[in-house]
């Protein structure tokens, strides 16, 4: 039975309120730091620091926001956007911009940053049946993904007609950087109406068990998920959105509305995709849907670079997005699925986190890979393989675990 309907649109509206700045911000962000003077290898450490600050800054919200009120959480997240979003407009010392990232909540990648994802996910699993929380996650992923490709077609063409009307590049960068704290302060006051319906039950019993990360009984479960999730992450992390971004800039010399549209595409494709995760779930399992889906998609991902024109490597890599995304929603009901209700704010936090830290690690990789023109395309080498990896450990780990409508059939 759903508890609140009136919370399930509220948590889906902050969604593509958030992603949408993301990716509105993610096509800008590296050339906006390129303007201001950083190397390729500065705004990789910058993006680094970006993410290992995510890490930490989410890991203390979300393994205690089930006793410090999941609402209370995310209002003090959407605090920590809007801050991240001024030093960002108004700062151009590296030093106090790096401070920010690790600190504060801005998306280089135009994927998920901070507490948001794991406590409305824990939200959602909570005002939905089991048999519907696959679909609510592809269906909330679709409208993440929509919302990011919008975010990034607008924040592409708004930068180029700024400079078409004699803007300066730095300054129409920073025009677009205001949406980071404009959206920060539209998802507070989202957050403020959000009922009781996505706290952890009244009625649950206290716990008297050892608790790691507000973990219990799923404590082996989570961890191994985690380190599966964090190399499939840090492949992630060698071409972030912003990254990727770059390097057609460096290799085609796409203009900034350019990649904006390709984003555009890529993200509404990726979206579908989700959405359809949903019913192969049912058709094949959680796990399957997962790994059969994945395999393919970072084939496409390898075979970008060796394109010689930029039509043929905008053509794979849309491929790639076709398929990319129908792992996600089933990742996170998996996970949302094999643990007990009142870990699930924690098993989202760790396992997000993991993916961070895993994240964190790979762009200053890749600013020295961009940094060396022999080397430009070595990311995507990388990432495609590494993701293969985690693809076949992840199906040779947790095929036979089951989640609860699985284990009825």
């Amino acid at each position: 039975m759903i508890h609140n309907k009136r919370d399930i649109p509220l948590l889906f509206s902050t969604r593509i309120v958030r992603l949408f700045c993301y990716g509105f911000l993610s096509i800008v962000l590296a050339l906006y730091l390129a303007q201001l003077g950083m190397s390729e290898k500065q705004i990789g450490l910058l993006f680094t620091l970006t993410l290992v600050g995510d890490a930490g800054v989410s890991l203390w919200l979300t393994t205690s926001a089930d006793r410090f009120g999941r609402r209370r959480t995310l209002l003090l997240g959407a605090l920590l956007m809007i801050a991240a979003g001024v030093v960002f407009i108004l700062i151009k010392n590296l030093v106090i911009l790096m401070a920010a990232a690790i600190i504060g909540v801005i998306s280089p990648s135009g994927n998920e940053i901070g507490p948001f994802l794991s406590l409305e996910q824990a939200g959602l699993t909570q005002l939905v049946p089991d048999h519907l929380r696959t679909q609510t996650f592809a269906w909330y992923n679709l409208s993440g993904s929509f919302a990011t490709g919008l975010g990034a077609l607008t924040g592409g063409w708004l930068a180029q007609l700024l400079q078409v009307n004699g803007k300066r590049a730095v300054d129409s960068y920073r025009v677009v950087l205001m949406g980071n704290a404009i959206g920060g302060t539209v998802l507070f006051l989202l957050f403020l109406v959000l009922t009781a319906s996505v706290e952890v039950k009244a009625d649950m019993p206290a716990l008297v068990i050892k608790q790691t990360l507000g973990l219990h009984k799923s404590r082996g479960i989570v961890f191994q998920l985690s380190g599966l999730f964090a190399l499939d992450a840090f492949a992630g992390g060698l071409i972030v959105q912003s990254m990727m971004a770059f390097w057609f800039y460096i290799r085609f010399g796409v203009s900034p509305s350019v990649i904006g549209s390709i984003y555009f595409g890529a993200n509404i494709l990726a979206g579908i995709s989700a959405l359809t995760a949903g019913w192969l779930g049912r058709k094949i399992g959680l796990i399957n849907t997962m790994v059969f889906t994945h395999v393919p998609s970072n084939i496409l991902l390898i075979l970008v670079p060796l394109m010689p024109f930029l039509p043929l490597a905008i053509g794979v890599l849309l491929m790639r997005f076709s398929i990319s995304q129908m792992d996600v929603p089933t990742r996170q009901s998996y996970t949302m699925a094999v643990v007990d209700p009142n870990e699930r704010s924690a098993a989202s936090g760790v396992t997000t986190i993991a993916r961070s830290i895993g994240a964190a690690l790979a762009p200053s990789l890749t600013g020295i890979f961009l940094s060396i023109p022999g080397l430009i395309s070595a990311p995507f080498f990388l990432c495609g393989g590494l993701k293969i990896i985690y693809d076949l450990l992840l199906f040779r780990g947790f095929r036979t675990l089951k989640p609860p409508e699985e284990r009825i059939t």
